[in-house]
This record gives C-alpha cells, structure tokens and sequence, in this order.
C-alpha cells in the first residue's frame, strides 16, 4: 500500500460519476470543501490486507502529532501505483483502515472522513508551505513473526491506556485474515525458507572466515550489504529505487497499468538498447562455442520431467488451461534445451556441448510487493547458456571458462565487477571439502573477498552456484550472471551420451546466464548513474547503447543542410545522430541534450561552414572544441567498436517526433 499525506489550506472535490461499476452509492452529491486538513491519498495494491492497518494507524497518528492536525481526509487515489487490488478487495480494506482511525482518535477530537469510492471526481487542493506538508509511504503485509510483534505491541498499548479497548480489538482481528487460496509453488520454493545455511567470507587467499567474525573494510560496504540482504531475506521494496524516475524521464521504459504487474512497456529508446544488448551477449556467447536454439514458451505442467523439475526449481510459475492440458509459462530455458538434448545422440567426443537461447520471454510470478521497476519482473529476457560435460572435471574447466566469459561480457557492457558488483558462491560441504583449491583459485579470479552460502547438505539440483550481484541504492541485491554445476537433470531428463568404452553415461550440466536478465542490466546501469549523481558525479548511460550518440544543433534554419550532410556522414560510419530542428533557442537545445544525457553534441554555423569544422560539446569531459568532422567520427568509432550497431529507431529530425506524456 501506498499513501500521500498533504497537509492541506484547503481541498475541494466534486464526485462526477462512476468510474467502476461497483462505486459505493452516495448519500450526498454535492461538492465538499474542508479546510486546514490532512488530506491522505491511498493506492491500494494487490496482496494489501488487514495485517498493515497498525502500521497505518500508527503512521497517520505520528504525522498528525507533528503536525498538529484537526482532522484527516481518506482519499481513494488509484495513482500512486500501478499495481492494485480488485476494487471490491480494495473497497473492503479502505473501510477497515476507516475504522480503525475512527476508534483510534475517538478520544483525541480529529474528525476522519472519506471521500467516495469508485468515482470519478473533480479535485483542488492548495498544499501548506512547511517542510512536513508533503510526506509518502509504502506499508507491505506483515509476515507471522511481524504479527507476533504486533500483538504484543497491541497487548501494551491497551495496558498502558493509549489506545481504546475498540480500537486494540478491531486490530486484533488482524491474527484472523481471510485465508488465501495455498499457491501453487514448487516444493523447493516452500522449502527454501526453512534452508539452513552458513555464511562466511571467503578472501583471495581462501581464507573461510565465518560471517559475524569478518571485519569489513570501509571499501567492502556493497558485500556487507550483500551479506545482510541474504540474511534477512527482505525482499520487498519499501521505496522507490531512484532508476525508476531514471527509466522514465530517460524514455526507455514504465509500467503498463493494462498489463500484470511485472509486464513493463519499453520505449523506442529502451527497445533499441534492449536490442542491443541482446545482441552483443548473444554474438559473445556464440563466439564461445554456444548453439544458438529455440523452445516454447510453455510446457505440459504434468510432463515426468515437467512436474519432477518444478518440484526441484524455486520458482513461481503462471498456468493457463488449453485443450484440456494444465501448462506453465517457462520460468526459464533450461527444461527445452534438456527435452531438445535428449532427443540427441551423443558421443564424448562431442562434449562439452553448448546450446544457447536468450528467452524473451521468461516468465515468473513473483511477490507484488518484490516488483518494481526493471530490478525485478514477471516477464523477463533471459540469455541462457547450457554446457552438457563429460564428467565432473570436464564441467570444472568448462565452468572456468564462462566466469571468464562473464566477467568479459559484464565488464564490455559497462559495469565493473571490481567498483559495481559483488559476487557471492554456494556449494555444499562435501564438495568444498573435495575442491577446495578449485573453489579458492575462483575467487581469487574475482580478485576481492566474496560472499560464501554453505550447505550441510544438498537441497537443490546443483553442488556449486556462483552469481555477481549488483547491490542498488536502497542496499538491495540483485543477481546477474551466473552459472551452476548440476549433478541431477541429466539422470531426471535422460540425457545421456556414449563415453570411449561404449557405455552410456549421464553428462554433468551448467547452467550459464553471462549477463543475467537483459532488463536487469538495464536496471544496474541506471542505478549506478544515479550513484555517480549523488556523489555529485556525471551521470551516463554507455555510448554504444544510446539511440542519438551525437546531437547536431544548426545555430540557424540557415545551416538546416550541412546538418543533414554530417548526419549523412554519421549514418555511412553506424554512428546514430539527430538534428534538433525545433524552433527553440540554442542554449535551450544544448540544454536538453543535457538532460538526455547525449554525448557529443555538434554545433554548426556560420563559423564551422567557414572553417569546415564542427563546434564540439563533449558531455563527460565537460570540453568544447573545434573538430574536423572526419576526426570526430574516428574517435567515436574507435570507442563503439566491437559493438553491435543498429540504426535509431526515432525520427532524425526532433520536430517530428512525438513527446512521452509525464
């Protein structure tokens, strides 16, 4: 749930008509005005329930104490989010959260109204002028031991008198929330929260030092944030990542409010980077030796190895009904490339055998209150890499050779694992007491201490996990590449492959992402801009991934023409230009290239079509210079090569294009 508390001069709303058709009935029909309130916008999300009316209770109280508020406004304002409840369920909580504040200030003289559910309405407001007069907040579902706590705060708020005996049991019914229907979850997924695990810091000499005993370095801040995000196991979002706002005003990406959550709407700008990425992980995997292949989007739920699988993989899943089969939306690659592996006839002579498929899309439901922004999806495009090896040793070297394959595609992307990333290594007991220098000599590979998650026993498919996780402005981490040893699919598939004596044997399987998720990349790169932003840094998106690299501005209609011969220029090199034709100042024009953070911006006038030169603004450096036009063109050529290049997907000329809506 989201909330927008205002204290108000004034508001005035006028209910217009019904925007569902289930809006409450009205009494009165009239336009109501109150003054000097506290007006509190809400947006009520899937999965909000009566567990998070205390927090609420207690959030308005503590708004209103300081702000010496006389009376509140409930406000049903489905904006805040694009993520919200069925209006019946919403409708249901609004007036619980209603009554609770009712009971809750019944001896302290604050009024609480509501405006109408389910309307649409004319509305005006004039927000006070003090620093507390705008205040937001989010509130998630309380988990059994966060209830527990509650209770018995509850149980000493009604000892000590400040809260009436109305008020503690209206809460109290809390304990007894409507049951959801059980989710239909893998076994992995349930068991995986009671997993036991033992975490430790493993540093480059391979010293295992047990988590609570390790004295971080003020430069190890990001892995003791990983550390502590793996513990607590919090995976929801309280606030809001500062790369949404990013991703908007960028126009690469936002949510679509007529999808599922989770589903988000890419832009020109963000489809082309999109494309872009998925091309160079692409080209890098298949110049490792990956064969490129396709599977289907979805699968038989009770398929042997379909129902075997899911029950080994944590992960939740979207099922659908069609020609009397239940199916499941792919939550990754991994079970088509092994269905399309056991149909082959394999020799060891063929091993290790790479298959490649970057899933767009996979699919996975995950928690609402998890989703937001391009951190975490329920649909997703997911470069998947699988090595089928001989044996145990073979999977080893081979496994080395995709964290190299990763570190070199993480680091050309634009990420850096020494300065952005932390990585973090599982594996159970038994193999690292069997591979311990292996396991030493790969994180000395990384070249810094990493995060280590320890098994007594194995519980999932794979002996050994690696994963390099970004850590964002919140101290959330998000995994990117990654790769596995399995041990199990291989016998649970039939996959099996002839060795040099003649018998046939189950081979050991990686599972390689090189990138992780596309959108996730995405999602890293904007998050470490806005970092650079507050360390009073310049913020930039790679040159090789943006849709304009240079800008060309003409300082009067006039040079309209050596505008287009540059452009032309720009084009026969794969270099992406535009011309800012509008009918705007210059400095306005080179201030707007500014805000969409564009590289080079050209200008050419009088001066440059004397000289035959280009008047050069270089963003990152901050210069201004004279260039020859053909040397400019070298040296950004010499910084975009070995990338994928495609032409921009937007109109070359700004007059023609049309504005995002903020």
């Amino acid at each position: 749930m989201r909330i927008l508390q205002l204290h108000v001069d004034y508001i005035e709303y006028h209910p217009v008509s019904k925007e569902i058709s289930d809006a409450e009935s009205l009494t009165i029909n009239e336009k109501q005005r109150l003054e000097d309130t506290v007006v509190i916008l809400m947006s009520i999300e899937k999965g909000d329930d009566r567990s998070m009316i205390m927090d609420i209770v207690h959030e308005i109280n503590d708004y209103l104490s300081k702000i010496k508020g006389k009376s509140i406004l409930l406000y049903p304002y489905a904006h805040l989010s694009s993520n919200l409840e069925t209006p019946s369920k919403s409708f249901r909580l609004l007036i619980e959260i209603e009554k609770a504040l009712n009971e809750s200030l019944s001896q302290s003289g604050i009024t609480v109204s509501r405006a109408p559910f389910g309307w649409t309405k004319s509305l005006e407001f004039k927000v006070k002028g003090h620093p507390m007069a705008e205040n937001s907040k989010s509130f998630h579902k309380k988990s059994p031991q966060e209830l527990a706590q509650q209770e018995q705060t509850q149980h000493h708020l009604k000892k000590d008198g400040r809260m009436s005996v109305d008020a503690c049991h209206h809460l109290e019914e809390v304990e007894k929330e409507e049951e959801e229907e059980e989710e239909d979850v893998s076994e992995a997924l349930k068991s995986e929260k009671n997993l036991k695990s033992n975490w430790y810091i493993m540093d480059t000499q391979g010293n295992l030092v047990k988590h609570d005993e390790y004295k971080f370095r003020k430069s190890e801040k990001n892995l003791e944030n990983l550390l502590n995000y793996e513990i607590l196991k919090k995976r929801v979002v309280d606030e809001q990542p500062p790369h949404v706002k990013l991703m908007r005003r960028l126009g690469i990406s936002d949510y679509e409010p007529a999808s599922d959550s989770g589903n988000m709407r890419y832009y020109p700008k963000g489809r082309l980077m999109k494309s872009l990425l998925e091309q160079f992980v692409t080209r890098k995997v298949l110049d490792y030796g990956g064969l490129e292949v396709e599977t289907p989007i979805m699968y038989d739920s009770h398929h042997p190895s379909m129902e075997s699988y899911f029950n080994r993989f944590p992960a939740r899943q979207y099922n659908i009904k069609s020609d009397q089969k239940d199916l499941f939306l792919r939550f990754a690659a991994c079970f088509g490339q092994f269905l399309m592996t056991k149909d082959f006839q394999m020799s060891y002579k063929n091993l290790p055998l790479k298959l490649y498929e970057l899933t767009r899309y996979s699919f996975r439901r995950e928690k609402s209150g998890e989703l937001v922004g391009l951190r975490r999806l329920r649909a997703f495009s997911m470069p998947d890499c699988h090595a089928f090896c001989q044996d145990i040793e073979q999977a080893k070297t081979e496994f080395l050779k995709r964290f190299q394959l990763s570190v070199s595609v993480i680091e050309d992307i634009g990420l850096s694992t020494r300065d952005d990333l932390e990585m973090a290594i599982r594996f159970t007991k038994d193999f690292y007491n069997e591979n311990k220098q292996y396991i030493h000599d790969l994180v000395s590979n990384f070249g810094k201490p990493v995060l280590v998650e320890l098994w007594e026993e194995r519980f999932f498919y794979f002996t050994l996990k690696w994963e390099f996780n970004f850590i964002d402005n919140l101290g959330k981490a998000s995994a990117l590449s990654t790769d596995q040893i399995d041990i199990e699919n291989a016998e649970r598939y039939d996959i099996t492959y002839v060795d040099e004596h003649g018998n046939k044997k189950n081979p050991v399987i990686l599972h390689n992402s090189p990138s992780g998720a596309i959108e996730r990349v995405i999602f890293a790169l904007l998050e470490k801009s806005a970092r650079l932003m507050r360390e009073g840094k310049v913020p930039y998106l790679p040159l090789w991934l943006m849709n304009t690299q240079v800008r060309i501005i003409p300082v009067r209609d006039e040079f309209l023409p050596q505008c287009e011969s540059f452009l032309k220029i720009l084009k026969e090199n794969s270099i992406r230009g535009d011309i800012d034709d509008r009918d705007d100042t210059l400095s306005k024009k080179i201030r707007e290239a500014e805000t969409e953070w564009i590289h080079y911006v050209v200008i050419i006038g009088e001066k440059e079509v004397a000289s035959k030169t280009v008047s050069v603004r270089e963003r990152l450096t901050k210069k201004s210079y004279s260039e020859d036009g053909t040397k400019l063109v070298s040296i950004i050529k010499d910084q975009i090569k070995d990338k994928p290049f495609l032409p921009i997907n937007l109109q070359e000329k700004l007059s023609n294009r049309p504005r995002i809506a903020s």
